[in-house]
């Protein structure tokens, strides 16, 4: 009825998150690409009766993320991350991602472990744009865990 509070799950907005790199805050406005696959494993055995395969599932892989931020004068974090990795030395770290509600508290978090960065993409100068500058990095990561607090 009118007026009366409905029980109605809606949909999370994302437009609220969180981002941290080994628990230090870092302000980003765009994060993309948290997805993990399993393989799979088409597999026959040599007694079955059925002529196709079954399916099972295999290692576990993860893509890239993207995280997007603007640029800000002197804020070369995300630089010096990046060359801290040279060959074979790699400083992995923990990012955690958190999808917010109204008070601010974490409604969803994805944990991505053993991340390091593997791209870092300065902005694109236009000398007509009035757009604010844009940077990004792109993080390999070892496994994601999604929890929901």
């Amino acid at each position: 009825m009118a007026g009366e509070k409905e029980n109605i799950a809606w949909p999370l907005p994302k437009f609220a998150f969180s981002v941290t790199i080994d628990g230090a805050a870092c302000a980003f406005q765009e994060v993309s690409g948290l997805d993990t696959q399993a393989q799979t494993i088409a597999y026959r055995s040599g007694e079955s009766t059925a002529f196709s395969t079954i399916k099972m599932p295999g290692i576990k892989q993860t893509g890239n993320v993207t995280l997007k931020k603007g640029l800000l004068s002197k804020d070369t974090a995300l630089l010096a991350w990046f060359n801290q990795s040279t060959m074979n030395v790699v400083k992995r770290q923990t990012l955690v991602i958190a999808l917010l509600d109204q008070a601010g508290r974490p409604t969803m978090t994805w944990t991505l472990a053993n991340a390091w960065p593997t791209k870092i993409t300065g902005t694109d100068l236009k000398s007509d744009g009035n757009e604010v500058a844009v940077e990004s990095i792109e993080v390999a990561y070892e496994t994601l865990i999604i929890s929901a607090p």
